[in-house]
């Protein structure tokens, strides 16, 4: 069935760095564009970024551009979000997420704080 997992969350320091990274299996994920969302406390889920199948588009929040990198791996099926330049308003949890499905991983923690 369609999984994904997401790893590579933590704490981080303000103006730090972390790179997460989503595992995906059970679809043809050369062909499906991804998502990465976060949803912090208390707020909904915001989309932070979206890369198309092939890797050439990227598309990014406001709040994250300039600061956060979305790639892929079709060969591997994996997608990792690098977040530079950390702030603490970019604690959430982050999940990544395969476009136009509703299908989500359990999400990894993202905790920014001196």
């Amino acid at each position: 069935q369609l999984q994904l997992v997401e790893s590579g969350g933590g704490l981080a320091q303000p103006g730090g760095s972390l790179r997460l990274s989503c595992a995906a299996s059970g679809f043809t994920f050369s062909r499906s564009p991804m998502n990465w969302y976060r949803q912090a406390p208390g707020k909904e889920r915001e989309l932070v970024a979206r890369i198309s199948s092939g890797g050439g588009l990227r598309n990014y929040a406001d709040s994250v551009k300039g600061r956060f990198t979305i790639s892929r791996d079709n060969a591997k099926a994996t997608v990792d979000l690098q977040m530079n330049i950390l702030k603490p308003e970019d604690t959430a949890i982050y999940y990544c997420n395969i476009y136009g499905l509703d299908v989500w991983g359990q999400g990894t923690q993202v905790t920014v704080s001196s």
